[in-house]
């Protein structure tokens, strides 16, 4: 009886010391984005591609595509700024677990399971910036495609870092009907390319 006691308060503590560094998480990178207005400015792009794509008249169709380029720098030029804004931050409030849920402690306990946020929003920032400057030339349906996955990765990794990666991945699922698996797929290579080093370290 006394184990049983013993590990539901350990059960209880460990919850509730999860919850209050997700608060934190949360309040930090909240505290960060306020000053932009990404999460506007993706509905508007995710908004805009589908009535692009559905225009059947093709000089409006144009029009549509047009409309979305000078939103399209503004993200770039916003993420960029956030990555910056953000690299200022101490380490220690900035690692992310690797871990498929979240336990409590974890980035100190174990830092070898743990990534840097900073670093994630700074591959964020270069692969967003290499679509919307179009290097590989591609046209405007496979730049929105492409696009989109890089701004969908990045709202995961957000939610990874406040929650956990597994919550990341349902929201995902949920929000925009697709996996992790097919969002890094969609990527451009800068992107899953710098990802990739990320976590494999």
């Amino acid at each position: 009886m006394d184990i049983l006691i013993g590990m539901l308060l350990i059960g209880i503590g460990g919850f509730a010391v999860k919850n209050a560094e997700q608060r934190l998480r949360i309040a930090l990178l909240g505290s960060q984005l306020q000053k932009y207005q990404l999460e506007k400015h993706m509905e508007y792009l995710t908004e805009g591609y589908l009535r692009a794509l559905g225009e059947n008249d093709a000089e409006r169709r144009d029009q549509v595509w047009q409309l979305m380029e000078s939103t399209e720098k503004t993200v770039a030029t916003q993420l960029e700024q956030l990555a910056l804004d953000v690299a200022r931050l101490d380490e220690k409030a900035t690692r992310v677990s690797r871990l498929p849920l979240a336990l409590p402690l974890v980035s100190r306990l174990l830092p070898a399971t743990t990534f840097d946020l900073r670093e994630a929003l700074a591959v964020h920032a270069r692969g967003v910036a290499s679509v919307v400057q179009n290097t590989r030339g591609l046209d405007r349906r496979d730049k929105a495609f492409m696009l989109s996955a890089e701004l969908f990765l990045f709202q995961h990794t957000c939610h990874w870092y406040c929650r956990s990666r597994s919550t990341a991945s349902a929201r995902l699922a949920v929000r925009h009907r697709t996996r992790y698996e097919q969002v890094m797929a969609a990527v451009s290579p800068t992107t899953r390319r710098g990802w990739e080093a990320l976590l494999s370290r």
